[in-house]
């Protein structure tokens, strides 16, 4: 087992790791076409009101309370800090609901009779637009796409002793499906699709890519000390030698990601729950991503184009 491990042949591994990402994917999307991408109104427009309030409260008989007063369908949740003091009773009214000054004052005056021990008070009350959240969604999508062509792009300078665009094409083809596993834990988990999940693929792009060009260097090193050495023999020496590291790093990150979900679990923080779960899963993504795909994977475009030419 020992011998196995220290040497596996990664070129065996590409189909089917490569099989297991699409499973995914298709699963994903299927998920995503029956139950709709959980948008948040900072992407989608709508409203958010946010109470606080004390003690424990039926967030079912909460929801149909407030449904009753709205007229409409709300997404209603709770959160609280790390102390446990300070609960917040969140509505969120996804598209263009906003709602009057009247029917908000009638939502203040119904919590606070219905439920007096509670002391239901307004914490916050936030609205936008569609036309708005639709120019930061595609703001967002923009910095996400521009940050992709700079991995390109460096990886390209680097490592063009290498062969450095097919090998920063396939580190590309590595991000991305980092980014997706991170988008489909979201559908999932019924997470909200929000800035949190930006700031976790802008992460993931860094991170991964760090793996990834641990790679290409040993890559480059043994290119340089092996120069008669077969590219497949080649390359599989590097992926095994800096194979432990990349695990023991993500490994590591991994393990604190999951100490911040079971806090946020315990005392309901939504908001870091939104971030550290499909950080969890996109790391992990990024640690088999760097090892079975990117490296592999270039070293069958350079065998096909060998061939080829």
């Amino acid at each position: 087992m020992k011998n196995k491990f220290n040497n596996i042949n990664f070129m065996a591994t590409l189909k089917p790791v490569s099989i297991a990402y699409a499973a995914l994917i298709i699963i994903g999307i299927i998920l995503t076409v029956i139950f709709g991408a959980n948008l948040d109104i900072n992407f989608k427009g709508g409203t958010r009101i946010s109470y606080s309030y004390q003690g424990d409260i039926d967030t079912a008989a909460v929801t149909a309370k407030v449904n009753e007063v709205l007229g409409k369908q709300a997404t209603v949740s709770t959160s609280s800090d790390i102390s446990g003091n300070t609960k917040q009773l969140i509505i969120s009214l996804v598209g263009n609901s906003s709602l009057s000054a009247d029917v908000q004052e009638n939502l203040n005056k119904t919590l606070t009779d219905t439920y007096p021990d509670n002391k239901f008070a307004l914490y916050d009350s936030n609205s936008v637009s569609p036309t708005i959240a639709g120019t930061f969604f595609a703001k967002s999508l923009v910095a996400v796409v521009l940050a992709g062509i700079g991995v390109v792009i460096y990886v390209g300078i680097r490592f063009r002793k290498i062969g450095g665009v097919s090998a920063a094409l396939m580190a590309y083809v590595a991000l991305v499906l980092d980014c997706i596993v991170a988008f489909l834990t979201c559908t999932i988990f019924r997470l909200p699709v929000d800035s949190n999940l930006i700031a976790v693929i802008l992460t993931l792009l860094g991170y991964s890519l760090n793996d990834t060009i641990v790679i290409y260097d040993r890559i480059r090193e043994n290119k340089t000390l092996y120069p008669g050495k077969e590219l497949k023999e080649l390359v599989n020496e590097s992926v095994n030698s800096v194979k432990v590291r990349t695990f023991v790093t993500t490994l590591s990150t991994v393990i604190a990601i999951i100490v911040i979900i079971i806090v946020s679990e315990i005392f309901g923080l939504s908001t870091l729950r939104s971030f550290a779960i499909p950080m969890a899963f996109g790391l992990i993504s990024g640690c088999v991503s760097s090892l079975f795909i990117s490296a592999p994977l270039w070293v069958l475009y350079k065998t096909r184009n060998k061939k080829s030419k």
